[in-house]
């Protein structure tokens, strides 16, 4: 079994910090430098990188934990402990019958491609005019660039001038010597070129296999070495270095994340590192494709233009090599990793207020940048769905929630109105406290409890009032020839001595119900995410009854089906139930539309509270006589003053005041009813 190695919390800064987030999970494969836990102090928050790859076999720590320098987080089995069995593999390749050396042939010649004949030459900075100590302002050529005579390597600049430095030789470039912002003079060792070809010598180190196969089997072995594939000569893999681009002025740069990890496959202007500085905020983009081999920071880090931060394999297709070389070439390079394309990110999915409040989970992996962030926008983190490895959440998935959010601000209202946090603040507005006053230094006081009827009804009214935009439209009908009517009505049911009375507000409701069916907005309801309409195809009618325990608004179904009379005996029963306090729950349950009758008691008009969910009321005040003008004269009508208040979000100003000329319309002329 593999030696499992203890990994500790390293140098920082001598603080006692908590874990506020596990990354990983026991039996994860980490590559080095991912992170494993999340520590956050009083000054800033930062990841616990793993020192090396394996795969994790334990945690030491917990969430809320208290960790500092030297501190023992976990246990990981390295991911060379396995691997390195095989080697001896290759030794036996002597002793092995005439045809085994064919097979092990291609071994010694990768090892002399990759330690071949070829000379590695210095490059100094040549006579510059006596200048000394002379800024590198810019590095023009990274380790495995292949460059030609007289190609730039460094940019130099006096307080005279700018000038290249060039490259007296062709050749591979093996290692650089300087970085921006180096001082150098004449004689300054500025890289290490391998020249001598553009491609390692391969030829040298074909020779000693193909003796050796000589030796062994003169004509029998031969062959298939000259036989081997030449296809996979036919890639050239070369080893990179990324350095920061132009950043503008900007020097000594914070690394706030780092967005990749050693073995990833990197598509050309994939974010490496996040720098931050007194400005903005910005990502390091790969130059091109490759795996990355090495990473040369990591967060907290300081860099500047032209710092070296990771190191790339990339594969290019070159010319193809001798066909010596091609039978010598290693099958690892036809078989080097192809960068997979990578899929499209997928669109965060962020868990929208209105749906009600989530479940936390508590495992929200995000970087200490991508925290803060969130923090900065105000976002819950548990709310965004990472489109990162491992469901890491992303700084592209806290800014595609915030412009869903931004984008969509009806939902807020609707938010508050669905899920009623029952908190008391309006549904989530940010009001400031009542002020408590001693009422009684100022006089004689009573306190009088609220009625069961009041405390279940005020929170209500209250998140109505403060979360549904109310509009008032005020109206009139003239009902001069329906009270005529109903009068009428009420005498022959009297000499029938029938059980019924005809009141207004029957009327009223039928008159409702009908401009209900012109226009069905009216009869609908805002979904709870706020992004449709929830159009009934049923008509129930919510009456407001005045009891001595407070206001209850029973609902009197399929008031488009039912008569004058129907609805009057129907009427007259809720209302004696909800003065009794013998209402159900359910009896007031269900309501399309509702309609608050003042009438009884007096008023010009008032501005009744939208009952949720439904979009729109009619408050009814009390009709009185009025003088109106028939062209010729004036007449003295019965005007019935309505003030019907609707939610802006659903109806607007136009369509109320179409809604509020067509129910006039009709209570003026109650023959309409039955067409």
């Amino acid at each position: 079994m593999a030696e499992l190695k203890e990994v500790f919390v390293p140098d920082i800064g001598g603080d006692e910090v908590q874990v506020i987030e596990i990354c990983v999970a026991v039996g994860d494969t980490l590559a080095a430098e991912e992170s494993i836990l999340t520590v956050e102090s009083d000054k800033a928050t930062m990841d616990i990188p793993a020192p090396f790859a394996g795969v994790l076999a334990e945690l030491k720590v917990a969430v809320g934990d208290k960790v500092s320098e030297g501190t023992l987080i976990a246990m990981m089995q390295a991911a060379g402990a396995a691997a390195a069995a095989p080697a001896p593999v290759a030794a036996p390749a002597q002793a092995a019958p005439a045809s085994a050396p064919v097979q092990a042939a291609p071994a010694p010649v990768a090892a002399a491609t990759a330690t071949g004949a070829t000379k590695v030459v210095e490059v100094t900075v040549p006579d510059i005019g006596g200048d000394t100590d002379v800024s590198v302002i810019e590095v023009l050529v990274a380790v495995g660039d292949k460059i030609e005579v007289d190609s730039g390597l460094i940019t130099l600049e006096t307080d005279k001038a700018t000038m290249d430095v060039p490259s007296p030789f062709a050749g591979v470039v093996k290692d650089v010597k300087v970085a921006v912002g180096d001082k150098v003079s004449q004689g300054s060792l500025v890289i290490m070129l391998e020249v001598g070809g553009a491609v390692p010598a391969v030829a040298p180190s074909v020779s000693a296999p193909a003796a050796t196969v000589a030796q062994a089997a003169p004509a029998a072995t031969v062959a298939p070495v000259a036989a081997a594939p030449a296809a996979p000569a036919a890639s050239v893999v070369a080893v990179k270095e990324i350095q920061v681009p132009d950043i503008g002025d900007a020097s000594n740069v914070d690394v706030i994340e780092v967005l990749v990890s050693v073995g990833d496959e990197i598509t050309a202007d994939q974010g490496l590192i996040t720098l931050e500085t007194d400005k903005a905020t910005m990502e390091v983009p790969a130059p091109f494709a490759g795996k990355l081999l090495s990473l040369t920071v990591k967060v907290g880090d300081k860099v500047s233009q032209g710092s070296v931060i990771a190191t790339i394999e990339t594969v290019t297709a070159g010319a193809a090599p001798a066909p010596v070389a091609q039978a010598a070439a290693p099958a690892p390079v036809s078989a080097a990793p192809v960068a997979a394309p990578t899929p499209a990110s997928r669109p965060p999915v962020p868990h929208h207020p209105s749906a009600g409040t989530p479940v936390s989970t508590g495992a929200v992996h995000a970087s200490p940048a991508v925290r803060r962030l969130a923090r900065e926008f105000g976002v819950d983190l548990t709310q965004v769905a990472g489109s990162g490895r491992k469901g890491r959440i992303m700084k592209e998935d806290v800014q595609a929630y915030v412009k869903y959010e931004l984008s969509r601000p009806k939902a807020t209202a609707a938010t508050s109105v669905g899920s009623g946090s029952g908190d008391g603040n309006g549904g989530g507005l940010q009001v400031i406290a009542a002020p408590k006053v001693d009422f009684s230094k100022f006089g004689e006081v009573e306190e009088i409890p609220l009625s069961r009827i009041q405390k279940i009804s005020g929170p209500n009214l209250h998140r109505n009032w403060v979360t549904i935009p109310h509009v008032t439209q005020f109206d009139e009908a003239d009902i001069t020839e329906m009270e005529e009517f109903r009068k009428q009505q009420n005498d022959v049911a009297a000499k029938k001595k029938a059980d019924y009375k005809i009141t207004p507000l029957v009327f009223m409701m039928k008159a409702v119900a009908k401009t209900l069916q012109q226009f069905p907005v009216f009869n609908s309801s805002l979904s709870s995410d706020g992004e449709s309409l929830i159009q009934k195809k049923y008509f129930h009618i919510g009456v407001a009854v005045d009891t001595p325990n407070g206001l209850v608004v029973p609902v009197v179904r399929d008031v488009d089906k039912k008569g004058i009379i129907e609805l009057s005996r129907e009427l007259a029963d809720i209302s004696i139930r909800a003065r009794d306090g013998k209402l159900k729950s359910a009896d007031m349950q269900g309501s399309c539309f509702t309609i608050s009758s003042l009438g009884g008691i007096g008023g010009t008009a008032f501005t009744p509270i939208v009952n949720y969910p439904d979009v729109a009321i009619l408050g009814v005040s009390k009709s009185e006589i009025k003088p109106k003008w028939n062209g010729k004269e004036f007449e003295p009508k019965l005007m019935l003053p309505l003030s019907l208040s609707y939610d802006h979000r659903v109806i607007d100003g136009a369509m109320a005041a179409r809604f509020s000329v067509t129910l006039s319309g009709i209570l003026s002329d109650i023959r309409t009813l039955v067409l």
